[in-house]
């Protein structure tokens, strides 16, 4: 059901990379790159991640209670692809652990702009 989810960032290069880098071995490349706002995914048609100079030229605002959520395969690929945050310059929010005994585990952190993200696997 989604298309793609749009986070304002106050660096559009460093953005993408940190991006890039962390979906590296998912195989995330920016798709779509019209200076302003970048879309990074997989193929054209799956769900993407838009990074973005806000249009009002305001500072970027994280949204309070507004979390990204990236599916894992399995709990050492929650591991990885937090352990790579943290790597790319992100802060802790929650380091890896089963948060619903035997339901979720998830790691949780933010990225160099602040933006939220989880990264999780069910089962």
């Amino acid at each position: 059901m989604i298309g793609y989810t749009t986070i304002g960032v106050s660096n559009m290069e460093h953005a993408k990379k940190f991006y890039t880098d962390l979906f590296a071995d998912k195989g995330a490349k920016v798709m779509i790159d019209t200076g302003r706002i970048a879309f990074i995914g997989t193929e054209r048609g799956a769900p993407m991640l838009a990074v973005c100079e806000p249009y009002d030229k305001g500072a970027p605002t994280p949204g309070n209670g507004v979390m990204l959520a990236f599916p894992a395969k399995d709990k050492a690929d929650v591991d990885a692809m937090y352990h790579r945050a943290i790597e790319l310059g992100a802060t802790c929010d929650g380091a890896p652990g089963q948060r619903i005994p035997d339901r979720f585990y998830g790691a949780y952190a933010h990225d160099p702009d602040g933006n939220k993200l989880c990264f999780y696997v069910f089962g």
